[in-house]
């Protein structure tokens, strides 16, 4: 006599996952014997018990997290950069661009951290704004690094670091290195685009100064280019062009505009929730936000589009 079993639901064959009885694994796997390899890869559980407000005020948590969020992205990017940098060291200027690319999309994503902020009025801003203390988004050691990449060298913002000697150690490392846009000079001198020698062999903890020199090579780089189906231009051979280069600088242009809307936004939320008074940390807020938008990041590929 034969015996038949009815399987109504799925089951799990030994050392193995739930199966249903129609066909091949279905379920996922749910019992570990440990935290569960998305935690372990991750650090969820870290990341989400890291927010400890110091008010009462609900709207603390927003802020508090906004911010976290922003160190994240600030390190993402540095490491976009970084890359770009020792692939421009490589000549692998298509390794370069691609990094500038993903750093983009990054920086589109950092840039709308300010909207859960953007909104707050003087009243809900002050609600806890006392907890902050001398705390200020300018201490903030991977912003940074972002900076001194873009070429705003100052040793001076070294020292609020000092009581973290890794923190320091790395920011000192990265002020003496040259940034992003030397070794873009460097680049383009080694490709034969005559970069001036003190350009070239400027103090690297110096803040960048713009280069009429460098400017030329730019526009010279920019008017070389032929739209598609253009004509020739009396008197200038074909073929000039480097669109490598001209990726390049594209890509460069690109991170400059967003670190602009970066820099105006938050000189937008803060003058929204604050108005002109002083900023936490002693800065001069609102006023000193303003001569840091009116900064102009990799200066000559701006410059230069004047003249082509």
């Amino acid at each position: 006599m034969s015996h038949q079993t009815h399987q109504h639901g799925p089951t799990t064959p030994p050392g193995g996952r739930p199966q249903d009885a129609t066909g091949p694994e279905t379920a996922p796997h749910l019992d570990f014997q440990g935290t569960t390899p998305y935690e372990d890869y991750v650090h969820a559980e870290v990341l989400t018990h890291l927010q400890q407000p110091l008010s009462d005020d609900p709207g603390e948590m927003v802020f508090l997290v906004t911010t976290q969020v922003m160190e994240l992205w600030f390190t993402v990017i540095v490491h976009e950069w970084e890359t770009a940098s020792r692939a421009l060291r490589e000549d692998d200027v298509p390794a370069a661009t691609a990094a500038l690319k993903r750093s983009t999309r990054e920086l589109e994503a950092l840039n709308a951290s300010w909207r859960p902020l953007s909104a707050l009025t003087p009243a809900q801003f002050n609600s806890y704004r006392a907890a902050l203390g001398e705390g200020s988004g300018f201490q903030s050691a991977m912003y940074r690094r972002m900076e001194f990449l873009l070429g705003e060298k100052s040793a001076s913002m070294l020292v609020p670091h000092r009581g973290a000697p890794r923190v320091h150690a790395e920011l000192e490392e990265a002020l003496h290195a040259p940034s992003l846009y030397d070794e873009v000079l460097r680049l383009l001198d080694r490709r034969g685009h005559r970069i001036p020698a003190e350009v070239l062999h400027r103090d690297p903890t110096a803040r960048y100064a713009p280069s009429p020199q460098v400017e030329d090579v730019w526009t010279a780089l920019y008017a070389a280019e032929r739209p598609a189906g253009a004509p020739d231009r009396p008197g200038e051979a074909r073929g000039d062009a480097d669109p490598e280069l001209l990726r390049l600088g594209e890509a460069l242009t690109d991170v400059a505009e967003l670190v602009w809307r970066w820099r105006n936004d938050h000189l937008s939320a803060t003058r929204r929730a604050m108005g002109a008074k002083p900023g936490t940390g002693g800065s001069a807020g609102v006023a000193w936000l303003e001569k840091r938008a009116a900064k102009t990041v990799f200066p000559e590929l701006w410059t230069a589009r004047s003249r082509v």
